[in-house]
């Protein structure tokens, strides 16, 4: 019988990533096809271009890719990249630039280290996940104020990014909640949860002032209901992982 810790994308991609797709939390499942019914109905609204194409492809893989951190699963990685390459193009389109650095933040940061990262990030990855200390909450909050405030006035000075503090708060806190997730520590769905209303804030202005679909708002909306759901059927918490027999999570 082979041995699970040996299954890799490198050596059998197709079974693992079977094996990574399937036993996710069932409301998992229905976020997806949730998401999916609400996106194609903003495709087919809206007019079909090639944003609105890369827009739809790009987000269904970014729900696919939460939903497998929600479940703990390295092919998130994989699935990352897919999604912010597309995203990128998104934000480039609507100049809010520091959105596209947050996807290339997150690839470096998140999905590449993911993908490599063989001996972290398994099977075992729900069993080695940590909280924060009182310090490590006052460093979080510090570094993404410090980001924010400098991303912001940076990107509004030398580019012409319409929507520069918005901008940078949504990317302070994603970043920070990125570098939270590969380190395996749980916080970062406090940062996730406060990244998606920052993120829906941001592409609903954008929308409103024509510069992007309103699908990157609807993927936002899908976002903030799986950081909801995380608390309460995520390994990555209590009561998840009280449901699937783990371990409680130490400091």
């Amino acid at each position: 019988m082979e041995n699970q810790e040996e299954l890799t994308m490198f050596n059998h991609p197709l079974k693992w990533f079977k094996h990574q797709v399937t036993g996710w939390p069932q409301q998992n499942y229905y976020l997806w096809w949730f998401a999916l019914g609400c996106q194609i109905m903003t495709l087919v609204n809206g007019k079909i271009d090639t944003i609105a194409i890369v827009t739809f492809f790009g987000t269904m893989i970014g729900v696919l890719c939460i939903l497998s951190i929600n479940a703990a699963k390295s092919v998130n990685g994989i699935l990352g990249i897919i999604s912010a390459s597309c995203l990128i193009y998104v934000g480039i389109s609507a100049k809010n630039y520091l959105s596209c650095f947050e996807q290339v933040a997150y690839m470096l940061t998140l999905d590449f280290p993911v993908i490599f990262a063989v001996k972290s990030w398994n099977d075992e990855t729900v069993n080695h996940i940590k909280t924060f200390t009182l310090g490590k909450w006052i460093i979080a909050i510090t570094a993404t104020i410090i980001v924010w405030v400098l991303s912001a006035v940076l990107i509004g000075k030398y580019t012409n990014d319409p929507r520069p503090w918005i901008d940078g708060l949504s990317f302070a806190v994603s970043l920070t909640a990125g570098i939270m997730c590969f380190f395996r520590y749980n916080n970062q769905y406090i940062w996730w949860l406060f990244s998606s209303i920052f993120q829906l804030i941001l592409w609903g202005i954008t929308y409103a002032q024509g510069g992007a679909s309103l699908a990157m708002a609807v993927n936002s909306s899908i976002y903030l209901m799986n950081d909801i759901l995380a608390f309460t059927t995520s390994p990555w918490f209590k009561a998840g992982r009280k449901k699937m027999g783990l371990n409680e999570i130490k400091k």
